[in-house]
């Protein structure tokens, strides 16, 4: 009785997560990863030349709100419950 005990503790993943999870984990990694390269740019060559690209839309809004539901959908990768 107590073998088939041992042999379901070792049927069980080791991992906490189920493999949906992360998928999902590796899905919002790559949408943190793309809001940051949103971010990127807008600076100018010359050092003493001021330039306006910095202020964009994609670099102030839309870049942040790309982070931000990235992080929000790790969240939900993490908290979804595996199916058994």
């Amino acid at each position: 009785m107590s073998k088939n005990k041992v042999e379901q503790n070792t049927d069980t993943s080791l991992f906490p997560l189920g493999k949906e999870n992360y998928k999902l984990l590796l899905i919002g990694f790559a949408i943190i990863v793309f809001g940051f390269i949103l971010m990127l740019g807008g600076g100018s060559d010359d050092p003493k030349v001021f330039s306006e690209d910095i202020f964009s839309f994609r670099r102030i809004t839309l870049a942040p709100l790309v982070v931000l539901f990235g992080f929000i959908f790790e969240i939900y990768a993490i908290m979804k419950k595996p199916k058994e």
